[in-house]
């Protein structure tokens, strides 16, 4: 059954994704042929918890939230996706159905690959699991950091540390969400969303909010914000920088030469 706003799919070129800009060109070019530039349309819903995981997406533009749903109904997220990852990547360890459901937040732009071809991929370069692996962790700097926040810091913060998030992967300060969207994101009623956004106006750390979009003043904001937001962000910048430099000197198996010599 066809996944709710499934994107509509054009063949791709180049790579604005940072996960995939990173890779040698014999290693993305074991991708290429099988790439596909999709539209991530707005709320559309890329996976549902339960599903197999059918496509790898490397968002070029927009930004993806992992969504957890309860048994009682109730959502909350886990983290961000933006160009700076990928969404269904674990696939490679296997088919298995997905832990979450994964909607997309602000519109934008993806490669799309199916998850079997990009599991192949994974097997023959070095470079492409090395990529796995920071994406990885940076993933596990959000869950750790996220869990520590919904459990230790107040919701006001929270939103905060939210809004900012988006903003970091759309790279502007007005931001395509509805109050319903941050109500799921936070795991909290809507009618405590619309206090949120209240106070947040009052403070100057949101300038406006109407018709699901929110024009936040960046700075206020990370004042409001707990020191999650700046810490996430950090060791995610630190990891891609110790590890693409790593990544640039992998070479796939098919790319060394007969003499055996690269490295």
């Amino acid at each position: 059954m066809p996944l709710s706003g499934s994107p509509a799919v054009r063949r791709t070129g180049g790579s604005g994704n940072r996960l995939l800009a990173a890779l040698p060109p014999a290693d993305f070019d074991l991708l290429v042929p099988q790439l596909e530039t999709v539209a991530l349309d707005q709320d559309a819903v890329l996976s549902r918890v339960g599903n197999q995981i059918e496509h790898v997406f490397f968002p070029h533009s927009g930004a993806i939230s992992l969504m957890v749903d309860m048994a009682n109904g109730k959502t909350v997220a886990t983290a961000a996706v933006g160009r700076e990852g990928a969404v269904g990547i674990l696939s490679v360890l296997g088919p298995s159905p997905s832990a979450t459901t994964t909607i997309v937040r602000a519109a934008g732009t993806a490669s799309r690959i199916p998850a079997s071809r990009f599991h192949a991929a994974f097997n023959r370069s070095p470079a492409i699991r090395h990529a796995v692996q920071t994406h990885v962790r940076a993933m596990l700097i959000q869950f750790q950091l996220g869990a520590a926040c919904n459990a230790l810091h107040p919701v006001e913060a929270r939103i905060a540390r939210w809004l900012l998030h988006f903003r970091d992967r759309i790279d502007h300060d007005v931001l395509p969400l509805t109050q319903e969207a941050l109500s799921e994101i936070l795991g909290v009623r809507r009618t405590t969303v619309t206090l949120l956004i209240r106070n947040l106006r009052a403070s100057g750390a949101i300038r406006s909010d109407r018709r699901g979009q929110i024009e936040i003043d960046r700075s206020r904001l990370a004042a409001a914000a707990c020191e999650c937001h700046g810490t996430m962000s950090l060791e995610v910048e630190e990891t891609f920088s110790m590890n693409t430099a790593q990544s640039r000197v992998l070479v796939a198996p098919d790319a060394v030469g007969e003499s055996g010599d690269a490295m």
